[in-house]
């Protein structure tokens, strides 16, 4: 009987050693970047910067619908038709020349602040992983279940934002 506890006792002394419970924390993801002061100012940034062109694409705009409301309205000669379609003409290829510059300009400051913000996001990641031991850092949507002990959103929004 003893040499049947002893070899229990070993026995789970080693199963202990091999098994070890994974420590692991959760963060909110979206959370994160919806308060994300990074995204936030750069944002308000990339808005100020593209202000006279949306300002010019919507002066635009409304010039186009008014030249349309005057050729419906109005009978033009053969004369002023023409004109008036080369300067409706003109007016339509630099709004599509404004609306790609803005596309572009918009689609490379998001990869910028989405790389940027990737980067913090898994350093600060690695960071609270060491500092709290643990073997891993879910996405809170990826884990099915989970104690909100191990919920880290918090300390992420922190420390992400502390980044400059």
């Amino acid at each position: 009987m003893r040499n049947i506890i002893k070899a229990l006792a070993v026995s789970s002394v080693l199963l202990s050693s091999v098994v070890h419970a994974a420590g692991y924390g959760v963060v909110d993801l979206e959370q994160v970047v919806e308060n994300s002061t990074y995204l936030k100012a750069q944002n308000a940034s990339l808005q100020q910067s593209i202000k006279p062109q949306t300002t010019r694409l919507e002066q635009l705009s409304k010039e186009l619908e008014a030249m349309k409301q005057k050729a419906q309205r109005t009978k033009l000669s053969e004369a002023e038709m023409q004109k008036m379609s080369a300067e409706y003409q003109t007016k339509l290829n630099e709004l599509n020349g404004i609306q790609q510059g803005l596309q572009g300009k918009v689609q490379a400051s998001l990869q910028v602040m989405n790389k940027t913000l990737d980067s913090r996001i898994k350093q600060v990641a690695e960071q609270l992983r060491k500092e709290g031991n643990l073997d891993v850092v879910l996405n809170k949507n990826s884990a099915l279940a989970y104690d909100a002990k191990y919920d880290l959103t918090d300390k992420m929004i922190q420390k992400v934002n502390a980044i400059k």
